[in-house]
């Protein structure tokens, strides 16, 4: 008896635990409850007021969630049916929470000063319950071991850094998510033995939407342009970028990616500036949103190249080709924010060729400008420390966080009477923008463009709009001018345009005394400012 209970013990313990689990009289949930959870808790996102906000939002959410269910549903009755176990193991990498938490800091900072950020917070959230949701089911349903770790953060917190869709369009949001996941899942190469992805997966999934949006003429669909010029609006934002990046260079020897891509954009303003007599981007020497992009956006250090000099390179290319794009996006009419996107994908392709033609020059002298036996092996510091000295140096010209030649429209308005390159065009889109905010000196201005029709085509119709804007803001002059269509009148900033058109790098103007506002517009050279001070 003893003997034949043994055989039956022995015969019950060499089931497989996936057979048994087939064979067992209902279905045993094991790591399936880990997307399950997920799925649910993307639900109750969905119940939030914010999630709610619009009938497209919630119906967004709601077609995410049912997307996601399906998927799990034919998941685990497949696995049920072949009885093969989908597993995860947990890896936490620190390239991931590390990056993660500089982000966090971004929208934290950024937030305080322009609320949308925080209003987006519930959105961000959901977008990360469905990243690790359908990042765990696309592995699975390529029969691999899920990595659960920190993953999904960082590339939910760039791609919404960047770019992120209105209430009524952000079923768009989950595709570009979806996107990015399928393209580190299946665009994969060999590089140094190696399995990998090729691409960042944010840049990725921003490089191509961005495209589509260039395309279509689509752009008004998201907040992309709000996005990039509101990071302004956090005080002495170059600094706050400068800092936390910083600390992504100490963790993951990224420094020569970001400062040599600092420094060819800030050369090659500079050549544009000394040749021209206007900076080459409108009110900056880099935009902050290409700052925030060359932080936290080209240093991924799992798609850029290994070697110092190759990572040179790639930090050069990326300077180079924002330099080159903001020319041409400009040219072609569309929005000039994509500069920093558009690029990353192709140099992520690069980085073989660029590891390859390094490691091919066969002279170390060459090769090694920096030795690793500096600073006792720690190369890395010694980089640091050369990039803290060429922000400082920036930051002491007034080339970051200081008042800009671009920031003065009198700057602009004076450059276009020398009809110096691009600035009457600049002028141009400078006064749409402060109409657009409801400035009425800005909205008389641009009825004063149109109607004389010197530096854009004369439009009648689009005079009267501007001046009928303006006047019903109360500008005397625009209303003079709507009267009469032979006038072309012109007056000095209220008190409420001087609020709008000096708020750049951060304050909060509005509640500024009277006499630091004029002050503020005189330092911008405004002269009525200065005899009224």
């Amino acid at each position: 008896m003893a003997s034949k209970a043994k055989r039956n013990h022995s015969k019950s313990s060499a089931i497989p635990p996936s057979t048994a689990a087939v064979s067992g009289a209902s279905p045993q949930l094991g790591s399936f409850k880990a997307p399950l959870v997920l799925i649910v808790a993307l639900f109750f996102v969905a119940l939030s007021p914010r999630a709610q906000g619009s009938d497209v939002l919630f119906l967004s959410f709601v077609g995410a969630i049912l997307f996601l269910a399906v998927w799990f549903i034919y998941l685990f009755a497949l696995s049920r049916n072949t009885g093969e176990d989908r597993l995860f193991e947990i890896v936490l990498r620190p390239q991931h929470y590390i990056q993660a938490m500089v982000q966090f800091s971004v929208y934290a900072y950024w937030g305080y000063y322009w609320r949308p950020v925080y209003e987006h917070a519930w959105l961000i959230i959901g977008q990360i319950v469905f990243a690790y949701a359908f990042d765990m089911l696309l592995a699975w349903s390529r029969r691999q071991k899920y990595t659960l770790g920190f993953g999904p953060f960082p590339i939910i917190f760039s791609i919404n850094l960047f770019l992120w869709f209105r209430d009524d369009w952000f079923y768009m949001q989950f595709l570009m998510i979806a996107l990015g996941f399928m393209g580190k899942e299946y665009v994969r190469w060999n590089r140094e033995g190696r399995n990998v992805h090729i691409f960042n997966p944010s840049a990725f999934a921003l490089g191509l939407f961005s495209l589509v949006l260039i395309l279509t003429n689509t752009t008004h669909l998201t907040w992309g342009q709000e996005i990039a010029s509101t990071l302004t609006l956090a005080p002495n934002i170059y600094t706050f970028l400068f800092l936390i990046g910083l600390i992504v260079m100490y963790f993951f020897s990224i420094t020569l990616v970001t400062g040599m891509a600092a420094i060819s954009l800030f050369g090659l303003s500079a050549i544009y500036n000394a040749a021209t007599g206007v900076p080459y981007f409108l009110d900056s020497e880099i935009p902050a949103a290409v700052f925030l992009g060359l932080h936290l956006l080209v240093t991924d250090p799992s798609t850029s190249p290994r070697t110092p000099l190759g990572k040179t390179l790639f930090g050069f290319f990326y300077g180079l080709s924002v330099f080159s794009l903001y020319t041409l996006l400009g040219a072609l009419g569309a929005p000039t924010f994509y500069d920093k996107l558009l690029a990353v994908p192709l140099l992520n392709l690069s980085v073989i060729v660029i590891d390859n033609a390094v490691r091919s020059i066969r002279s170390k002298e060459l090769l090694n400008v920096w030795k690793e036996s500096w600073f006792s092996g720690r190369a890395n510091l010694a980089h640091i420390s050369v990039w803290i000295i060429i922000f400082g140096s920036m930051s002491v010209l007034g080339k970051t966080d200081g008042k800009h030649a671009g920031d003065s429209l009198p700057f602009w308005q004076q450059a276009c009477a020398e009809a110096l390159p691009n600035a009457c065009e600049r002028l141009v889109r400078l006064e749409d923008t402060y109409c657009i905010d409801n400035s009425a000196w800005a909205c008389n201005e641009l009825g004063l463009q149109y109607r004389a029709g010197s530096i854009v085509a004369k439009d009648d119709l689009m005079a009267r709009k501007y001046f009928s804007q303006s006047c019903e803001l109360k500008f005397k002059a625009a209303c003079l001018n709507l009267l009469n269509g032979d006038l072309l009148t012109r007056e000095d900033p209220h008190e409420l345009d001087l609020r709008l058109l000096l708020r750049e790098g951060g304050l909060n103007l509005m509640v500024q005394p009277l006499n630091e506002l004029y002050s503020r517009a005189c330092d911008h050279d405004w002269a009525f400012a200065c005899e009224n001070i």
